[in-house]
Formats: structure tokens, C-alpha cells, sequence
């Protein structure tokens, strides 16, 4: 007994306490006590039921079935709901309105065809973008719902579809299969119901996970026996805690508590384990992984939410000129126009000038909604469309090792990407590679892994000029091929027999809990719960020290090539409190040995005072080691005599049999012989990040940009990430670490926090310029970092405190939350945006993040090792985190750019095309007449003007690529809004404006004056259309060619070509053979031709545009010699340096060096020992293991970091000291 583990212990006791017969009540009913027979209330759930084995008795519950839907639309739903979705746009209401006023005849000077045309083609190209995207949609669910599982149906196992499994279905698994539903684990093929899982679709955790199956189901493998099984489950309701479940099982006249430990839950994968069976509880929407999801957000981007209340603003604006020209009709009609009734009497419903005024402001409504064209947002989607295809295209982005492209998989949030200040990154898949590489050790004294230049000085790999030849391991047959390590020397002390490193290696290939399998000779494959410790003890094993078999009781170790069996006496198992784990070993010689590895900062404190020499050269060695960001252990071991031994496994026995405070009885036993223990040495472990993460993170923050890692990981595997990215380093001032277990501890070590970040911040005084929106936390002296676990996470966020935390995150340069759900994780998220207002980006890889990518203005998923599911709910994907820094600096920020260029220049054309209509009511009578010809009107926004715009939307550049990467603080006019906002539209179009006014009284007053060639007066009305037309075209025109910052072929091809068609259209439509094809709609013939003909409308069309565009010009050189912005300076640079060609210089790898060493980073999970000590994990079948496989390590270069300054540098300044990379 004193051999099996604590747990497996009590368990019995509970049994041995448990009632033998239910009450005669209970019995008499045949289910469990009348109070738990509560009916779920409408629409809500208090416990969940389910009776294996009888889907009649459960479908009285109507609990949801096993199909999964994220779809929106069916073939019925989709045209009444995407009408009416897109009818919630207000520009689409607003052209349906404008629409229903052109059908009447009374008001309409336009044809009705000018409007339907373009609003029936925007509202399809928009349906169909949407069934598209829909499609895809159903199809994804297809794949899922169709999924196979072999049910178990009156005896008998049958394929079913997932959709069709129901709660209470009895469901077999084999191995590599995803789970279904949320099972409760009834048998196995393993030993007393054991099952191995992965849960990387959970969260995030790619080490395998044991579940097993409780005693008195653990035998029921046999179908026959699960036949009958009729137990009856009552448990929690659903919900999203994962690690979490309460329920109890009651059958033959018993009851069982089940726990967390029995559960496989839907998005795991069963993994070396032939097979198991399990009986669904939770199904489909009610499954732990989709209670998780989130709802799915239609996003749209802050551009899109100012253009609702813009267009509702130019809808007031115009009513406001249509109710001066209707007065003012009405008063020309009442003083003038009566005395025309002869000649132009009114139309029989007009009675009065009243009823004329009302008439005429809906006529005017009509003739001046061009300010807002729908053309404008045709021209919006074609653009967002050009710039996803950019991304899709982007062979920068390209992944050649996975054949992996960048995909946008929505077109309507690019421009978004040039205004994120906040990006949510989870760590595990997504920072890192999830691959653990033995990189360094110290051993008595003298640290081995460093590899040297030819003068003998220490250097890294990617500095040398040549790479050096690996350590030459062929001495051991049983040596792992893809194990790399790079210092000789090591392998030469364990060749010539040093007690101390051969005692080193021994201890890792003793204390863990791995498991080890041999297909053929020599083939050997090790399953580690951690990746961590499977790279120690596949370090141990080339080295010579080779873990070959274990039993419940022994441990077989290869030691240079000599067989040795260990009797293995305890495993004193690693949690998160004790943060080390420890086995006690007999050796052949009968020798007892304790052999301890574990965190840093709680086993030196455990050393005896002999070794204090060696603990100081090894502590510099730590330092070293975590200053490279590496993952550091200390290894210890302890002699122990056979009589304390026998002494201590007594009262570790009574410890675990104790009916209160178990747990901490053991960890006093624990301790008590973890202590006066003899150092050895030290690991270090390189988790591998991504390629060009650090780099990445750092350009990001050089961009005003802010990094908060949510990670279901432990806090010092975070931590430890979070020095190797350089999100922390000993430059801070301080890391706060927030662990409080209470409102109360969480709320105290949150205070103190802001406290001693404004203590600097007074001391400094009044050297802050602070922004009016900025809080005087956010502009604090010094650099800080928050670290935060789930528990105290969950406090922080409650309403009367997430105020608190997110001022006290706000204010620190980066922060990271430890072992948080995936709901926490999307809480965070929406903190963010309820509160600062501010662009979000989450970024991840697994399901566990998709909620957070949901919740996030912009969802990135990463094409990982951890499934599909982030990258299915995600806007934009791709495979590595470093191509983030050129989906957002690059194209995002161009995107933003050529947005707001394209918004600007839309809205000045349209006010000067527009607004010449309102001047010349005041010269027709308020008449409701066109300035224009009907055709001209319809054709400006759709030809003449469409395509110079649209090619300026879509491949306008402020500077190249190379130096938007090179200046990250290009980035910020988008985080600030600069370059399209309130104040811009107003500018715009008071431009507009001006324009219009000159547009009209220029020729107005020339053609006052002005004769022809032949004498006869040049003013008439069709001349004077045709001399504002052509103005007008040729003034924006020239006005987009200022507006236009990078040409190609292009855009020169689109303007002069609009200018040419243009031209073409307007000889064509006042020609002879028009004329005599449609007499009534061509009457003007020659009109254009003997207007242009005139040299004076040349003249007053050239001094239109000269007083036009002078301003403009003037302007904007004074802004570039007196005040110019960083782009205007890069620009600059950029011509002055043409012709040079680019220096770059290689950033060299700063080691950090500091007393923070990285805790006992295992993704360990407790309770893995006792299986192990038990025997219970012990295959009885040869189903193979799957290996794990140290890839070698290759060196990264640690990007150039810079402090951000207090204040905003210069422009100049920005130029001059770009960041390359």
C-alpha cells in the first residue's frame, strides 16, 4: 500500500465509507433522491441527467443535441436576412429612400434608373460576399456534424454521425480520434481505466494529459457489459470551466463522485490508447469546448462607424439646403412666378407657392444626394478587396517549410490594421515553437554548452564565420540522431569516468515520469508529459545514460552501456506549490538515494551549508543562463540511510491515508526530506521561440503598439517566454507579479503596484506633457511589467475592480496573464475595448483562443501544430508571428492610409460636383434645374471620376515598404486617427465647397460678358453646362494627381485615360449620329464642339482650375518646409538617398544578466507519479508511443531595442536614426 500514491488511496477509502444500499425510497424508484429531480426552468439549466443506455428517458430533458452550427443564413433565411442586415446600414436605408422619391414624377428631375442600378449592384455584390462567406461556413460545419463514431445502440455498435450522438450514448474511441461530446470516461484498453489525451484544442498544451476511468466502471469493456450499464449521472449544468466538473454517478443501489480527472471533453484527442468507452453528458452547444467559443461578432471598423454618423450629418446638411431652396422657391414662385402663369403655369396638383416650396425641397433632396453617391461604397469594397488580395499575395508572407500563405478571410477590416494599439498574443504554438532544446548545464562548478571562436572566446552559433561540427554521439548505439549539442567537452568528462557528471546524467534519467517504449532493437520512443522533461532525459540518454524500461516498482537505466536496475522505493510528485518533484532509488549495491530536481528560487534553499562554494558559481551560472532567456532547473541529491527510510515511508503512508488536510500532511512529510541535499548542477533548456519573434515584439512596441501575452500556461513558463521575446527585461524597474487568492489580496497587490509606479512619477515632477484622454498612471517614469495568474485574474476582472487592473495593466510596458480560460482571455479583450476605446489584435493558434479571437476587433490565428479551429474563426491568417509585424506596419498601415486618402478626396469631389447646384438655384428660380445633363450626372461618379480614385485607393504608398519597417513610428497617425476624422471630413469639404463656388461663379461672370468669334453672345445654358462640366472634371483631375503620392502605369492610365473618355462621351453625345438614333434625348448637336471651339471658355476653364488648385499647392509646400511629418521626411531622405545603396547592420544577441532565474517551467501536471507508482499506467497491449524528437537548436539574433522616449521625437530625429533590421 505504501507504494500506490495518495489519491488512489483515498479513493478507496471513500468507496469503504460509502453506503452499500440506497434508502427503500430510492431503491423504489429506481433513481436517485427526489431533490435532484429538478426540472430545467425556461431557458436555463440547474443540473444536468443522463441515463446511460436510455435516450428515451433522456430526450424528456430536451437537452441540445450534437450538431454544431455557425452558420447564419439557410436557403429560406438568407434573402429576408441579408436585406435586412444590410438594410441596417444607413447609406443603404438612406438610397432606398432617395429611390422611392425619384418614383414619383411630380418631384423627380432625375431618372429613377440613376439610383436603382447602382443600389441593386452594391446590395448583390454584397449578398453574394456573404453567402459566400456563409457557404464556407456550412461547409465547415458539414465536416464536423458528418464526422464518424461507433455508438453503442441496443447491443450493438453502430456508425453515427456527430450529429446524431445524443446524451446518454455509450460512444467508443480508438486511438488519434477526436472526441465527440463531453464523456464521462467509463473503460479503457490500459490498466484500471487510464486513457491518454491531448487537449491542444482546449488549451493550448500540446504535453499529453491522463484521465481514468473511476474503479467500479473501469472493468466494463466488454460490449455486453456496457449494454446493460443503466447508470445514472446527475452533474453540474453546462458551462465553460475546463478544468472543472461536479457530478456524481449513482448505479447499483451506490453513488460515485466524479471529478474533472474522469471527464474527456469534446476537442481533445485520444492518443496512445487502443481504445475507450464513454458516456455523453454534455452535447454539442453544451459541450465545455463551445461554451468556450464566444458568439461570433459581425466586426466592423471604427472608418465604418464614422461614415454611419457622417452620412447621417450630410443627410441633416442636406435638408438644410433643400429647406433654403425651398423657401426660397416658394418666394419666387409667390413675388415672381405668379406673373408667369401664362407662359409657365404650375402643374394642376400645385395650388399654391407654398405647396410649390414643398415640392421643390424634395426635388432638390433628389438633385443633391450626390454628396453621398453609392458609388462610394462600391468604391469601398473594391478597395478592401484590392488590399486582401495584396495580403494573399504577399510572398514576404509566404511560409516555404508548412507551403503556408498569408490569407485574408474578410475584406472588411483592413484598414483596421493601421490603427491597433493593443494585440493579445497567446504564447504556447503561437511565441514559441512548443519544442524544448537541451541547451547548457552547470556541473560542480563548470557550465558546458558554450561553443567558441578559433581565438578561444565564447561566441554564438550565428557569429561564427563557419558552423561548428556537432558532438559526435556514435559511441552510443542508442543515441537520438536529431539530438544536437555543440561542446565537446562534455562528452570527453563522461568518457573518462567524472563521478560528479555521471552522477548529473544519472539523476535525469531517473527522476521523471516519463515513459519509454522499444518498437525494435535500439528504437527507442519516449512519451514525456512535458516536452521539458523530455528533453532532459533524452540529453541524459546520448550522453550515455540511456532510460530504457520502467516498471511500477523498478527503473532500467543503460549507464555507458552497462544494464542497471534501480528499485524505485517513492516518487514525491511535482504541483505547482512545491515546484520540484523527487524519487527515491536503491541501487544494485542497496544504496538509497534522493534524487531532486526542481525550481531554482525553492531548491537552493534546501542545500546543505557544505556546498554553499559550489552554489555560488552556480548561481552565476543561473544568471547567465536566464539572462539568455533559457528555462533553468537545479538538481540535488540527498543519501538516505535504510532506517529514516523505513521511519519515513510510515509516515508518508499515514499522511495520505488522513481524512483531513491530506495534501498538506504529505507536503510536510515531502519536505522534511527534501532538505541538507548535496548540489550537483543545473539544466537550462531553450523553449524555442519563433523565428523573428523578439525582433517582432520589439518593432511593435518601437510603434506605440502594446503586448499582452494571455496564456492557459503556467506563470514561470510565461514568465520565462516573456524574457526570451524581450517583452521583460532587467531594464524594467520592476515586474509585478499578482497572485492574491481574494478580492482582497488581488485589490491590496494591485495598490501597491500603482503606488510604486507613481512614486517615480512624482519624484520626476512636471516633466510630462500629458494628452487630455491620458490618465497620470499612463505616463509614469520608468518601464514596469504585470504578471498575473487565472485565480487572481478572476478577481481583477469582477465589476468593482476591473477598473483597477486595467489602469494598473495600462500603465505597464507589457503584461502577461498565466493559466487563464479561454472566456478569460476574451473578458480581457472586451475590457480593453469597453474602456480604452482603442483598435484590439488577438493572435493565436489553438481553440482555446478562439473566443478571444472573436471578441477582438482583429482575429489572427496562427496555422500551427494545434489544429485549425483559431484559424477558422480568425479575420486574417497566417504561419509564423513574425509575419505580424508586416501585416500590420506594412499593410495595414498602408491600407489605413489609402482609405483615408481615398475618403478625403471622395467627399471633396462630390461636394464641388454637387454643391453648384445649390448655387445655381438662386439663378433659375429655385426651379429644381440641373446645372448639368442627366447623362453627365450619372456618368461622374461612375466614369469620369471612379477609376483615378480607385487606383490611388488601391496602390497609393507614403513610403516604400523597406523604410515602413524601418521607421515604426509611421504607424502612429493611424492609432491617433489622423488621417480621416471628424475634423478631416470638414476640411474636405470645405474645400469641396470652395471649389463649387468657383466652379459656378467663374463662368457665370465670364459668360456675362463674353461673345463668341462671331460677335453673338456666348452665355446659354447648354454652354455653360458644358464649360462647368469640363472644369470640374479637369479640377479634380489635377487635384487627384496632387493627392496621388506613388504613380504607376496605373494610375497615369486612369486619369488621363478618364480625361480622354471624358472628352470622347461629351463629342459623342452632341453628335450628328446620336442625334438622328434618339432625337428626343440628343437635341444639342454641336453644342460641345462649338462651345470648346471658343478660346475664351478655354481661358476661363484654365483660370478655374489655376485659382482651383493654387491654394492647394501653396498650402501644402509651406506645411512641407515649415512642418513636416515623419513620412514627409522619410520621403525626403528616401530621394536624397537614391542612389546609395542600404547599409544594414547585424544586431548581435545581448545576453541579460540579472538575479531573476525562471522557476521550475514544467508543463507538468501533478498526480502523474502516483500513476506511475501505482503501476496503473503500465501498458498491457504494444501499442507504440509516440517519440519525442529534440530538433536542433538554431540561434536567433536579438533585435535592436530602443527606449521609447518620454516625449514625441522630432520628425527629423525619426529619420535620422531608422531601425534596421
Amino acid at each position: 500500500m505504501g507504494l500506490l500514491g495518495p489519491c488512489w488511496v483515498r479513493w478507496h477509502c471513500v468507496q469503504k465509507s460509502a453506503p452499500q444500499e440506497m434508502p427503500e425510497k430510492w431503491a423504489r424508484a429506481g433513481a436517485p433522491p427526489s431533490w435532484s429531480r429538478k426540472k430545467p426552468s425556461w431557458g436555463t439549466e440547474e443540473e444536468r441527467r443522463a441515463r446511460a443506455n436510455d435516450r428515451e428517458y433522456n430526450e424528456k430533458f430536451q437537452y441540445a443535441s450534437n450538431c454544431i452550427k455557425t452558420s447564419k443564413y439557410n436557403i429560406l433565411t438568407f434573402l429576408p436576412v441579408n436585406l435586412f442586415e444590410q438594410f441596417q446600414e444607413v447609406a443603404n436605408t438612406y438610397f432606398l429612400f432617395l429611390l422611392i422619391l425619384q418614383l414619383i414624377p411630380q418631384i423627380s428631375s432625375l431618372s429613377w434608373f440613376t439610383t436603382i442600378v447602382p443600389l441593386v449592384l452594391v446590395l448583390t455584390i454584397t449578398a453574394v460576399k456573404d453567402a459566400t462567406d456563409d457557404y464556407f461556413r456550412h461547409k465547415s460545419d458539414n465536416q464536423v456534424n458528418n464526422r464518424q463514431s461507433q455508438v453503442l445502440i441496443n447491443g450493438i455498435l453502430q456508425q453515427e454521425q456527430w450529429m446524431n450522438v445524443c446524451v446518454g450514448d455509450i460512444i467508443k474511441l480508438e486511438n488519434n480520434q477526436f472526441v465527440a461530446a463531453d464523456l464521462l470516461l467509463l473503460s479503457s484498453s490500459e490498466p484500471h481505466g487510464l486513457c491518454y489525451i491531448e487537449t491542444a484544442e482546449l488549451d493550448g498544451e500540446t504535453n499529453m494529459k491522463v484521465r481514468q476511468a473511476i474503479p467500479v466502471t473501469s472493468e466494463l469493456g466488454d460490449i455486453s457489459k456496457l449494454a446493460k450499464f443503466d447508470g445514472e449521472v446527475i452533474c453540474e449544468p453546462p458551462n465553460n470551466k475546463l478544468d472543472k466538473f461536479s457530478g456524481t454517478l449513482y448505479w447499483k443501489e451506490n453513488k460515485f463522485p466524479l471529478s474533472n480527472q474522469n471527464m474527456l471533453l469534446r476537442g481533445c484527442v485520444l492518443r496512445n490508447t487502443e481504445w475507450c468507452f464513454g458516456l455523453v453528458i454534455f452535447a454539442g452547444p453544451d459541450t465545455k469546448l463551445m461554451q468556450n467559443s464566444g458568439r461570433t461578432k459581425f466586426k466592423r471598423t471604427s472608418i465604418d462607424r464614422l461614415m454611419n454618423t457622417l452620412v447621417l450629418w450630410i443627410f441633416g446638411f442636406l435638408v438644410c439646403m433643400g429647406v433654403i431652396l425651398a423657401i426660397g422657391n416658394a418666394i419666387w414662385e409667390y413675388e415672381v412666378g405668379m406673373r408667369f402663369q401664362v407662359y409657365l403655369p404650375w402643374d394642376e396638383a400645385v395650388d399654391s407657392a407654398f405647396f410649390s416650396g414643398f415640392l421643390s425641397f424634395w426635388s432638390y433632396i433628389i438633385i443633391l444626394n450626390t454628396v453621398v453617391p453609392i458609388s462610394l461604397y462600391v468604391s469601398v469594397e473594391v478597395i478592401r478587396l484590392g488590399h486582401s488580395y495584396f495580403i494573399n499575395w504577399d510572398k514576404k508572407m509566404f511560409c516555404m517549410k508548412k507551403r503556408t500563405p498569408a490569407e485574408a478571410r474578410t475584406t472588411t477590416l483592413n484598414e483596421e490594421l493601421g490603427q491597433v494599439e493593443y494585440i493579445f498574443s497567446d504564447k504556447t504554438g503561437t511565441l514559441t515553437q512548443n519544442i524544448m532544446v537541451f541547451s547548457k548545464c552547470s556541473i560542480n562548478g563548470r557550465s558546458y554548452g558554450d561553443v567558441f571562436d578559433v581565438l578561444e572566446h565564447r561566441a554564438e552559433l550565428g557569429e561564427l564565420p563557419q558552423r561548428p561540427e556537432p558532438v559526435d554521439f556514435s559511441f552510443n548505439p542508442l543515441a537520438d540522431k536529431k539530438f544536437l549539442f555543440w561542446d565537446h567537452t562534455l562528452l570527453e568528462a563522461v568518457k573518462m569516468g567524472d563521478p560528479y557528471i555521471h552522477e548529473f546524467f544519472r539523476l535525469l534519467s531517473l527522476c521523471h515520469t516519463v515513459m519509454s517504449e522499444e518498437k525494435n532493437e535500439g528504437e527507442l520512443y519516449y512519451k514525456a508529459q512535458s516536452p521539458d522533461e523530455g528533453a532532459l532525459v533524452t540529453a541524459a540518454r546520448n550522453f550515455g545514460f540511456v532510460f530504457r524500461s520502467r516498471t511500477p516498482k523498478t527503473i532500467t537505466v543503460h549507464e555507458m552501456g552497462t544494464a542497471i536496475t534501480y528499485q524505485l522505493l517513492a516518487i514525491l510528485d511535482f504541483n505547482n506549490i512545491r515546484k520540484r518533484m523527487s524519487v527515491i532509488v536503491r541501487n544494485p549495491e542497496g544504496k538509497i538515494r534522493l534524487y531532486c530536481k526542481g525550481a531554482d528560487t525553492i531548491l537552493l534553499d534546501r542545500l546543505h551549508h557544505s556546498t554553499q562554494e559550489l552554489l555560488n558559481t552556480t548561481i552565476d551560472h543561473l544568471n547567465e543562463y536566464s539572462g539568455e532567456g533559457l528555462r533553468t532547473l537545479v538538481l540535488a541529491y540527498k543519501d538516505l540511510d535504510e532506517e529514516y527510510y523505513e521511519e519515513w515511508a510510515d509516515r508518508r503512508l499515514q499522511a495520505s491515508l488522513a481524512q483531513d488536510s491530506w495534501e498538506d500532511r504529505l507536503a510536510s512529510v515531502y519536505e522534511e526530506i527534501e532538505s541538507d541535499m548535496m548540489l550537483l548542477g543545473a539544466t537550462a533548456i531553450e523553449d524555442k521561440l519563433q523565428q523573428g519573434v523578439p525582433e517582432t515584439i520589439a518593432l511593435l512596441t518601437l510603434a506605440n503598439i502594446k503586448i499582452w501575452v494571455l496564456t492557459g500556461d503556467k506563470q514561470e513558463t510565461a514568465v520565462n517566454i516573456g524574457y526570451s521575446c524581450k517583452m521583460l527585461t532587467d531594464d524594467m524597474s520592476e515586474v509585478f507579479v499578482v497572485t492574491g487568492h481574494t478580492v482582497l489580496e488581488v485589490r491590496e497587490e494591485l495598490r501597491k503596484a500603482r503606488e510604486k509606479m507613481m512614486d517615480p512619477s512624482r519624484s520626476v515632477g512636471n516633466g510630462f506633457a500629458y494628452h487630455e484622454k491620458t490618465s497620470v498612471l499612463e505616463a509614469v517614469a520608468g518601464e514596469y511589467a504585470l504578471v498575473i495568474n487565472g485565480h487572481s485574474l478572476a478577481h481583477a476582472l469582477e465589476a468593482d475592480m476591473e477598473l483597477e487592473f486595467l489602469e494598473t495593466a495600462c500603465a505597464c510596458k507589457a503584461v502577461i496573464c498565466c493559466r487563464v480560460t479561454p472566456l478569460q482571455k476574451a473578458q480581457v479583450v472586451e475590457l480593453v475595448k469597453k474602456y480604452k476605446k482603442a483598435v484590439t489584435l488577438a493572435i493565436g493558434d489553438g481553440a482555446n483562443d478562439v473566443s478571444m479571437i472573436k471578441t477582438a476587433h482583429i482575429g489572427v490565428g496562427i496555422s500551427g501544430q494545434e489544429g485549425i479551429q483559431a484559424v477558422l474563426a480568425s479575420d486574417y491568417s497566417f504561419s509564423q508571428f513574425k509575419f505580424l509585424q508586416r501585416l500590420l506596419l506594412v499593410h495595414g498601415r498602408w491600407s489605413y492610409l489609402r482609405m483615408c486618402k481615398f475618403l478625403c478626396y471622395f467627399f471633396y469631389k462630390n461636394f464641388a460636383f454637387t454643391m453648384v447646384h445649390f448655387w445655381f438655384g438662386f439663378f433659375c428660380g429655385f426651379s429644381a434645374q440641373t446645372v448639368y445633363d442627366q447623362y453627365f450626372i450619372t456618368l461622374y461618379n461612375i466614369v469620369y471620376t471612379s477609376l483615378p480614385v480607385l487606383a490611388m485607393g488601391v496602390f497609393d504608398q507614403d513610403v516604400p515598404e523597406q523604410r515602413s519597417m524601418e521607421h515604426p513610428k509611421l504607424y502612429e497617425p493611424g492609432q491617433l486617427n489622423l488621417l480621416f476624422n471628424k475634423r478631416e471630413f470638414f476640411i474636405c469639404i470645405a474645400q469641396g465647397i470652395y471649389t463649387s463656388v468657383l466652379m459656378f461663379f467663374i463662368p457665370y461672370g465670364v459668360f456675362a460678358e463674353a461673345t463668341r468669334d462671331d460677335g453673338t453672345q456666348l452665355a446659354d445654358y447648354q454652354s455653360f453646362a458644358v464649360t462647368v462640366a469640363t472644369s470640374l472634371v479637369i479640377v479634380v483631375s489635377v487635384q487627384i494627381g496632387l493627392d496621388t503620392g506613388y504613380w504607376t502605369a496605373i494610375n497615369h492610365f486612369f486619369i488621363w485615360g478618364s480625361l480622354a473618355v471624358y472628352f470622347a462621351i461629351l463629342f459623342a453625345m452632341h453628335s450628328n449620329g446620336l442625334f438622328d438614333m434618339f432625337p428626343n434625348q440628343f437635341r444639342f448637336v454641336g453644342n460641345a464642339q462649338n462651345t470648346l471651339a471658343q478660346p475664351a471658355v478655354w481661358l476661363t476653364i484654365a483660370l478655374t482650375t489655376v485659382i482651383c488648385i493654387m491654394p492647394v499647392v501653396a498650402f501644402r509646400f509651406l506645411k512641407l518646409n515649415l512642418k513636416p511629418d515623419l513620412s514627409d521626411t522619410v520621403r525626403y531622405t528616401q530621394l536624397v538617398r537614391k542612389k546609395q545603396k542600404a547599409q544594414h547592420r547585424c544586431m548581435r544577441r545581448v545576453g541579460r544578466t540579472g538575479s531573476r532565474r525562471s522557476g521550475y517551467a514544467f508543463s507538468h501536471q501533478e498526480g502523474f507519479g502516483e500513476l506511475i507508482m501505482s503501476g496503473k499506467n503500465m501498458r498491457l497491449s504494444s501499442l507504440a508511443l509516440s517519440s519525442f524528437t529534440t530538433r536542433s537548436s538554431s540561434s536567433w539574433i536579438e533585435s535592436l531595442r530602443r527606449k521609447k522616449s518620454d516625449s514625441a521625437s522630432s520628425p527629423s530625429g525619426g529619420a535620422d536614426k531608422p531601425l534596421k533590421g
